[in-house]
């Protein structure tokens, strides 16, 4: 007896599969809109105008022909359709009734943040993770499977993102530049209803940290705490001139050689870029750094803990992204499970996970 029969779908049931079949074969189109939207400025030009933008000025302010209206429109109603836009009349009095009123468009809460000169945009994330550097390895996904290669990212590239990021300095910047904008709004919640996780704390190191975005609210939020930010020294180079603040750092190195000493190791978006091999590998490097738990020692991680938030369906999807794009690259997002064997493997004893942050968490681990 054929196993499927038992739960064959007929009528609606059966157009329901169909719908969500095509919404997930879909999906790209609702990313590649969205890069579009940020490509042409449109976040920009709706706010610079001050008020609710009709779509001929909207097409007028792109520089477009006007045989791209209705193509505009389309856009713009799928984006809305999606959060990022709204509409409003834009005369809620008019008298004629027979007369539809012409709609203006407006932003949303975020669209605001896709706007590109906004200290807090999130316009770079969207370009950075919808590149084709990132994209192009899914569609060799299958066939990674069915082969021996390490990563999908690395078989399209012919090395690994870290080397492709040192040799293509134009995406390793438009790179950092994404995560360090992804690190300002995750900081400012944690400076402020985390503060507990680094009040005790008098010095503190930043592993992998970048241009220094998160190092830098944290020294700026406690100023007695002195802050170094450990990344490779290609990435240190760049930005070394750019901080003026008192507190804070930059050295270049490799955290799998060793990291400076301090009474905490602080990693945002860090471990789940390894495998669990690599991971024990730099967390012993981190467990070398501070000092026992007796005098304060401790990691503080930002990243995903997987299914610890199970109630909230768009974290947990977020999350499951993540997934995939790390094994991309040969990474992963972890289960609770998963990050205390880590832990425990690389000598520490006990940690503590608070879901502050959305679909991430702050983990602190202790020697």
């Amino acid at each position: 007896m054929d196993s499927s029969a038992s739960t064959e779908v007929k009528g609606n049931e059966l157009l329901q599969v169909h719908a969500h079949v095509w919404k997930y074969a879909f999906s790209y189109i609702s990313s590649m809109c969205l890069k579009c939207a940020v490509q042409l400025s449109i976040p920009e030009i709706i706010h610079n105008h001050g008020k609710p933008m009709t779509l001929s000025s909207l097409v007028d302010a792109l520089s477009l022909p006007p045989s791209k209206t209705e193509a505009v429109n389309r856009l713009m109603r799928f984006l809305i359709h999606a959060g990022f836009f709204a509409t409003q009349k834009l005369d809620e009095n008019q008298e004629d009734l027979e007369e539809v009123a012409e709609e203006g468009f407006l932003l949303t809460p975020s669209s605001r943040y896709l706007i590109k000169d906004d200290t807090n945009t999130l316009s770079s994330i969207v370009l950075a993770i919808v590149d084709p550097v990132l994209v192009t390895p899914f569609y060799s996904l299958s066939d990674w499977f069915r082969g021996n290669g390490s990563t999908t990212f690395e078989a399209g590239q012919g090395m690994g993102i870290w080397n492709f990021l040192e040799h293509h300095p134009e995406y390793s910047k438009n790179f950092n530049y994404a995560m360090a904008n992804d690190s300002r709004p995750i900081m400012s919640v944690v400076v402020n209803e985390g503060k507990a996780v680094f009040e005790n704390l008098k010095s503190l190191v930043d592993v992998g940290g970048g241009n220094g975005t998160s190092a830098k609210a944290i020294a700026e939020a406690f100023p007695h705490l002195k802050c170094l930010v450990l990344d490779l020294p290609h990435v240190v180079a760049d930005h070394i001139p750019k901080i003026n603040t008192k507190n804070l750092d930059f050295i270049g190195g490799n955290m799998f050689d060793s990291i400076p000493r301090a009474d905490a190791v602080l990693m945002k978006n860090i471990l789940h870029d390894w495998s669990d091999k690599d991971c024990v590998k730099i967390l012993k490097r981190c467990r070398e750094a501070i000092p026992g738990r007796e005098e304060g020692g401790k990691m503080i991680i930002l990243d995903v803990v997987m299914e610890d938030r199970k109630q909230e369906h768009d974290s947990t999807e977020i999350q499951l992204l993540f997934d995939m794009i790390m094994m991309t690259i040969g990474g992963k997002e972890r289960t609770e499970k998963e990050w205390k064997k880590l832990f425990l493997e690389s000598g520490f004893t006990d940690y503590k996970i608070t879901p502050l942050l959305g679909f991430r968490s702050i983990i602190e681990v202790y020697p």
